[in-house]
């Protein structure tokens, strides 16, 4: 089954606007902007009721408040997060469930916030790893495919505080909690699942911090996927770049990552003691059939950590016999083109023939000069011009 390379005109319309509206309201810088936010949301959770209750774990006080017709069960705080929000944030169970026993229509309620917005309690409780949350919040109907956080504060952008993605089974993934992670995906959710820039979970997890725990979770996500007979690996789903995730890995200077993926592919042929024979898949790799290979990557990167995955298996071989059949011999054939370019003008400066000098060629009086040499423009330009074109045609 194709993907998409398209990416969604509207949606990403609607983040830059986003973005230009939260810079305008908010002048002063997104890190101060934060500080304050925080600090107006810690006094509103202490000022309304019903978020007070939430945080001090008060099950009683949210049953009579929710019996309460003044109450308003959506109201929001500084972040756009209802009050089940914030049961979840301070791993309250007792509030959450009362909360959800008395007003269930906040179990999928995101929260509203240029910053957060998108974000449910079941992404919180993903987040904090509070798998009891979790359980009960899926058991209670909270949809695990559908949310999507689009807030500024997990978009990917340069000083980004966080990048999960916008589904719940990223957030689950990036986290690294096996457990959540087998819930989540039993409960329905898609290992497939693409943000706004077509990353799945696997790119995601290439753009985490630390890479051991990023490479078991890849694995897992591997095993469940088999289960469904796609037509498409995993590891070969592109963003929309057209990036696949070890092609991510190879521009991000991700090694650990590259190898892992790498090795998934390989092929053992043999083994005799300590030597191992192993063939190695080099469709996305290799530059000659794909424009946006490993190889095209790294060399265009800008990270002095990406060229380290010139010296692993299979790329360094790889390079090796790509300059043994042709760089050598081309390297060696625009040598040969320099050397008779230098040799040329070389000689042309030595034996330039003389001409009359000038009449204003110099003011002293002393100087008897009355012969000067040619300039090569005069001379030889019509022999460089030849050389030119045909070295321009050899190459």
């Amino acid at each position: 089954m194709a993907t998409s390379l398209t990416r969604s005109a509207p949606g990403e319309l609607n983040h830059w606007w986003c973005q230009l509206r939260f810079r305008l309201q908010n002048r002063k810088g997104l890190d101060l902007n934060l500080d304050e936010t925080f600090l107006l949301q810690s006094k509103l959770i202490n000022d309304i009721p019903l978020f007070f209750a939430a945080k001090e774990n008060s099950s009683g006080c949210i049953k009579k408040l929710l019996d309460c017709a003044s109450t308003n069960v959506f109201e929001r705080g500084a972040l756009g997060e209802t009050a089940l929000h914030v049961a979840v944030l301070y791993d309250n169970m007792e509030a959450a469930v009362a909360l959800m026993e008395g007003a269930p229509e906040l179990i999928n309620e995101p929260m509203t916030s240029d910053l957060f917005h998108g974000m449910t309690p079941l992404h919180v409780a993903v987040v904090n790893q509070n798998i009891n949350l979790v359980r009960n919040l899926i058991a209670r109907g909270a949809d695990v495919t559908t949310p999507r956080v689009t807030g500024l504060y997990f978009r990917k952008r340069p000083g980004g505080q966080l990048y999960y993605g916008e589904h719940i089974l990223s957030f689950a993934a990036c986290v690294g909690n096996k457990d959540i992670i087998s819930l989540v995906i039993n409960a329905g959710a898609s290992t497939r699942a693409q943000d706004s820039i077509g990353n799945t979970v696997l790119h995601i997890l290439i753009l985490q911090h630390n890479k051991a725990i990023a490479c078991q979770t890849m694995d897992m996500l591997f095993s469940y996927d088999l289960k469904l007979d796609h037509a498409v690996p995993l590891d070969m789903v592109p963003n929309f770049n057209g990036l696949t995730p070890i092609k991510m890995a190879a521009k991000k200077g991700n090694l650990v990552a590259f190898q892992h993926l790498v090795n998934r592919r390989r092929l053992v042929q043999w083994n005799m003691g300590p030597l191992t024979s192993n063939l190695y898949d080099l469709e996305e790799i290799d530059s000659w059939a794909d424009a946006l290979s490993v190889l095209e990557l790294i060399v265009g990167s800008q990270r002095r950590e990406a060229r380290r995955i010139l010296e692993v298996t299979p790329v360094k071989q790889l390079v090796s016999l790509k300059w043994n059949l042709y760089g050598k011999h081309y390297f060696r054939f625009l040598l040969l083109l320099y050397l008779l370019y230098i040799g040329i003008f070389t000689l042309c400066c030595m034996n330039r023939p003389l001409k009359d000098a000038p009449e204003n060629y110099t003011d002293s009086d002393r100087d008897k000069t009355i012969r000067v040499q040619k300039t090569l423009s005069v001379r030889h330009q019509g022999l460089f011009k030849c050389m030119r074109v045909f070295i321009q045609t050899s190459i």
